[in-house]
This record gives C-alpha cells, sequence and structure tokens, in this order.
C-alpha cells in the first residue's frame, strides 16, 4: 500500500509517494521534467514517476493527499479583498476571474488530471490536507526525533504565513499560529523585490547580498515596518505593502520611506540596495530568532524541526542553531511548497491511516536522493543514438580522473545515482571546481551560471573534517546552515579593511579555500559521507589525497533560467551551452572535443524516463 502527495498550481509543483510503513519511495519537482522553473502546472510528470517506482515496488495507491485546501485559500483572498475594497480591484478582477473559472474546481481538476496518469484511481481516493499542516508533517515525521517543537514559516498557506506545532510519535498538534497579511515571507518577498530580485525565486539572492554591506536601515524597518513583541509574535504595517491589494509588493509610502526607487532587474547594484539586503536579513534573524526562542520555552523541548519557504534562510537558521536554546534541529531539505506534496502523504499516513511512526537515527529522507536515476545501459544507449564519443571507466579510475581534472583547474559536470529532491544540489546532479582556485567564483559565476558575480558557492567537505574547517562535530547533509571558517584558514584577514566596497569585496583572497569563502567568511556547508553517497565521497578522497584539501565547490548542474537537469538528455544540452570542461555522466566521461558538430549546434530532446 502506498500513498501519493500532491502539491501544484501556486508555484514549485510536485508529487511524492511514500510506503505505508512511512518510506519514502519517490519524490520530484515538475520543473525538472518540463524544464520550465517553478513549473506550477498539475505535475503529470512527476507523478508518473512516482507511480513507475510504486510499480517497481509493488506498491498499490491507496490515497492521494492535496497538500492545502483551496477554498480556505479563496475564502482567504475573498476576506481579504473585502477588507481592502476599493482598493485592489486591479488584482482582485483577475484573481477572480481565475478562481471563478478553474482554481474554485481544484477538486474536479484535480481528479480528472490524476485520471489520465492512474486508470485505477477513483475519486474517493483524493483527500486534502492542510497548507501549514502539511509543511510540519513534511518536517517532523522525516526526522530523526520522537518528539519536537515544529516552526513552520513562509509567505501564506490557506490563512496562516507562521505556525508552531509540537510533534511526539506520530501525533502533531498544533500551538498557535500568525495569519495574513502579517507575513514574513511577504515581508522578505517585498524587500527582493525592492532590491530587483524576482519574489519566489531571488530570496537566496537578496541572502547571499546582505553580509556585503551594512544594516543601516535595520531600525527603521524594526520601528516602522513591522512590530514584533518579546515573544516573537509580529504585526506588518499594511500602508508599506500592496501584496494584499494590488499588483505590486510595496506602496509609495515604503519607496517614500527608503528615499529610493525600486532597483531595475538588471541594474548595477549599488551600496544603498546592498545595505538594504543586509539590514532585512539581519531583521528577519532577530525576529525568527525570537520565535524560536519563545516556542522552546513553552514547548520544553530539545529537538527543533522547520519548514516552510523561510526555512531555506541558512543564515537564519545557523542563528536559531547557535542561539535558540534547542540542541538539535533539523530542516526538511524541501521546505518550499514542493516538499509539501511529501508532507500530505505523510500526514495522512500518520492523522488518517493511525500507522505507527518508524524512526530512522538520522533521518528518513535518503539524502533527499529521491529522483529519477539512469542505469549504464541507458546512458549508454543515449550516447550511442547521438554518436557521442565516451570513454567508459569504473569507480576508482572515473574518480581518480576526475580528481586530476580538478587538480588542473577544470569545472566537472557530475552526473550520477537519483536526482536530489529540493532546490539544493547535494552531490548527484553537481557541477564541481576547485575550491582553491582564487578566481573560481567568479569564473563559475559568469562563465558557466551566467550570474551575478558575488553569488557565493557552497563548499562540499568530507565528513570528520567539519570540526577541523567549520568547528563543526555533527553531519550537515542538506546545505541549510552557513558556519564561519576557522581562522587558521584565513589569509590577509589585517589586510581587507575598506578599500573594497560592495560586491567588489569578491575579489578579495580571503581563505585557503577562497571560492567558497563568502565575504563575512562564512560558507553553507554540506558534508558527504561515505554512507550517504559512496562515489562522490570517493571522489573527494581521491582529491584529498592529491591536495591535502577535503573540500569541493559544489553548484547544482543547470545554467541561469533553468531547473537543475534530470535526464542524461538534460546533461548533454547544458554541457553543450555551459562553458564546462567535462561531463562524467555515470561511468562515462566526456570531453568537448568528443561532442559531435551536429551536437553542439542543436538543443537535444531530453531522454524519456521509460526509454
Amino acid at each position: 500500500m502506498a500513498i501519493v502527495g500532491i502539491s501544484c498550481f501556486y508555484h514549485d509543483s510536485a508529487a511524492a509517494i511514500i510506503s505505508e510503513k512511512g518510506e519514502i519511495l519517490a519524490a520530484a519537482q515538475e520543473e525538472r521534467f518540463t524544464r520550465l522553473k517553478h513549473d506550477s502546472r498539475f505535475p503529470s510528470s512527476a507523478l508518473e514517476y512516482c507511480l513507475k517506482i510504486a510499480e517497481e515496488n509493488r506498491e498499490e495507491i491507496t490515497a492521494y493527499v492535496y497538500y492545502e485546501k483551496p477554498i480556505r485559500v479563496f475564502m482567504r483572498l475573498l476576506e481579504t479583498y473585502f477588507r481592502t475594497a476599493p482598493r485592489g480591484f486591479s488584482s482582485f478582477y483577475p484573481a477572480i476571474q481565475s478562481w471563478t473559472k478553474e482554481k474554485i474546481f481544484t477538486k474536479d481538476n484535480l481528479v480528472n488530471y490524476i485520471k489520465v496518469v492512474d486508470d485505477q484511481f477513483k475519486e474517493d481516493m483524493l483527500y486534502m490536507s492542510e497548507h501549514h499542516l502539511s509543511h510540519a508533517c513534511s518536517a517532523f515525521y522525516p526526522s530523526p526525533y520522537y518528539e519536537s517543537a515544529i516552526l513552520c514559516m513562509d509567505a501564506v498557506g490557506e490563512w496562516a504565513t507562521t505556525s508552531a506545532w509540537i510533534g511526539k510519535g506520530r501525533s502533531i498538534k498544533p500551538l498557535w499560529e500568525i495569519n495574513f497579511p502579517d507575513s514574513l515571507g511577504m515581508l522578505y518577498s517585498a524587500f527582493t523585490y525592492y532590491c530587483g530580485f524576482k519574489v519566489n525565486s531571488g530570496e537566496y539572492k537578496l541572502m547571499g547580498l546582505a553580509p556585503y554591506g551594512e544594516p543601516k536601515y535595520k531600525n527603521i524597518i524594526m520601528e516602522k515596518i513591522i512590530k514584533v513583541k518579546e515573544d516573537g509574535s509580529f504585526k506588518l504595517n499594511m500602508k508599506y505593502f500592496k501584496y494584499d491589494r494590488g499588483l505590486r509588493m510595496i506602496s509609495n509610502q515604503f519607496i517614500k520611506l527608503f528615499k529610493q526607487p525600486p532597483r531595475l532587474p538588471e541594474e548595477k547594484i549599488s551600496t544603498f540596495y546592498i545595505d538594504i539586503a543586509s539590514s532585512i536579513q539581519s531583521a528577519l534573524e532577530e525576529i525568527v530568532l525570537k520565535i524560536a526562542k519563545h516556542l522552546k520555552k513553552i514547548s520544553q523541548q530539545d529537538n527543533l524541526c522547520l519548514s516552510g519557504g523561510v526555512a531555506l534562510n541558512c543564515v537564519s537558521n545557523s542563528k536559531l542553531l547557535d542561539e535558540s536554546g534547542f540542541k538539535q534541529i533539523w530542516i526538511q531539505p524541501a521546505s518550499g511548497d514542493a516538499g509539501s506534496a511529501l508532507g500530505a502523504a505523510f500526514a495522512y499516513l500518520h492523522l488518517e491511516g493511525k500507522v505507527n511512526r518508524e524512526i530512522s537515527a538520522t533521518d528518513k529522507m535518503k539524502s533527499a536522493y529521491l529522483g529519477p536515476e539512469f542505469t549504464r545501459d541507458q546512458i549508454k544507449t543515449y550516447l550511442d543514438n547521438l554518436d557521442i564519443t565516451s570513454t567508459e571507466y569504473d569507480d576508482d579510475e572515473i574518480c581518480r580522473l576526475t580528481s586530476d581534472d580538478l587538480v588542473n583547474g577544470k569545472i566537472i559536470a557530475w552526473f550520477q545515482g537519483r536526482m536530489e529532491y529540493g532546490p539544493r544540489s547535494l552531490g548527484n546532479r553537481a557541477i564541481l571546481g576547485d575550491a582553491r582556485i582564487s578566481d573560481m567564483q567568479k569564473v563559475m559565476n559568469i562563465r558557466i551560471k551566467n550570474r551575478e558575480s558575488f553569488r557565493p558557492f557552497a563548499p562540499i567537505i568530507l565528513n570528520g573534517f567539519q570540526k577541523e574547517y567549520y568547528d563543526v562535530t555533527h553531519e550537515l547533509p542538506y546545505m541549510l546552515f552557513t558556519r564561519y571558517l576557522n581562522n587558521k584558514f584565513l589569509v590577509n584577514s589585517e589586510k581587507l579593511e575598506n578599500h573594497a566596497l560592495g560586491t567588489d569585496k569578491v575579489d578579495q583572497i580571503r581563505s585557503v579555500v577562497p571560492a567558497v569563502t563568502h565575504v563575512d567568511n562564512s560558507s553553507r556547508v554540506q558534508t558527504i559521507s561515505k554512507e550517504r553517497n559512496p562515489l562522490l565521497f570517493k571522489l573527494m578522497s581521491e582529491f584529498y589525497k592529491t591536495t591535502n584539501c577535503p573540500i569541493l565547490i559544489n553548484t547544482s548542474f543547470n545554467v541561469r533560467g533553468e531547473p537543475v537537469v534530470c535526464t542524461p538528455g538534460d546533461a548533454i544540452s547544458c554541457f553543450v551551452r555551459a562553458d564546462i570542461d567535462v561531463l562524467v555522466l555515470g561511468s562515462f566521461r566526456i570531453e568537448k572535443n568528443d561532442l559531435p558538430a551536429k551536437i553542439k549546434d542543436n538543443i537535444l530532446t531530453p531522454i524519456l524516463i521509460n526509454d
């Protein structure tokens, strides 16, 4: 017996499937199949993949669970528009049209979409969860804790924007919630928009930009824009926002307050916007820390689980790890709405099915390697059909050759095993580089990723070395916390004063691993163990033997504006268009010169999952 969870129709559609024992069999975002970033449509391809895995495991689907209740979302929209009328008609009219024509019939639409993919589906198999319940379940049930406090923070669900829960065994009970329009997710997104980045996808850019500036405007934010009590509860001053009544995130009052217009997306980033980014990041950290400290006090729990889009802010997460009072923190690696598909399935399993919960000593996410994988024969057939010359190696050889390539300054596209679930590349769909090379961050940002040069890259480090380099004793497998590089690995620290301003600081050499050391000497650390990823561990061990450095750059295998690659076809296509030196596709090694001219001149059709 198995349960399918689905999230869709807002952004980051996904499907996930779990067994009746709570094992996660598969999970994937729709964008990886359709190649449309943040695809919000019904996840037909992701669901088809999940059903394929169910068939392989001889699992019968007993329930489908949608991640929220659409009618409650509709009621929130109506109440919000009536409260703000007559303002907001410009957004009210198209929204109502969309709802009356389609969204209000979400359940019927889901039934019709599922029937196309699953001919065994019956309407009484479809259930609805709640948005923040799905988040909470995605955080708690896969965690390694028998009991825990749970904190969910995002833009908005049906009504809740921030909620706290207690999980124990298979039960989850709500403690409190803060409702729309008061929202930390919306607050951060408003500043994301103001600084010229795209809402719902550019928030991580704002976080990466923040350390280049000073929080000069934090007091204005805390005094004018948001009021926060000692228990962390908060209220936004809505005169500075328009997301509840218009087509923009911020109002004219917001612009008057800061005396600068919103930055245009491709405009040079001035010191003002850098300081704005620093200010809102600092404000967010302070608010979230207050919430967590109060939750620790009232829950009396040692463990904390996090989910929701705000839980992807790894700098804020690190404040909680250091200062909240919780002894252990576990964060759902797919904390956004995509992960709610998994949470919805778990909600049904444990709250409706009353199934006993089995707990893993690490966690149940399988290192987030839950997406499609491809056999050696599938990859070989695909390469042969495209007349691509390649050489096959065993694991030892491929790791030795790739290590040599990295030492020689080459940039490697690394495609192995099952695709990651969630926004982070965790070592199976990755672009790798030597973190010791001084200009590698800039080269990879501009030459490969075609993105802003200030954007930091994350280090992957061999498990066992994180104490020496980052003063961390436990594993950090999901790249969800920042840690500061220990002083003995820093260089030129006394000379790096203020001779460089703003994002020009990216050119400063700060450490022995400059490509993964951010401007404030922090890094978004991921540990790699032999148990979690044997092949990548072998590669990094080979690199360490040669260089005495246990760290590599790891960034997602994609270019700007595209999702992470899913199939060998996606990998070849990205390899053709990006300035990457070598592609390691399973056991096959391919250099640019191995590609025939016809491949270089055309965009490839992705390989199908069933091929």
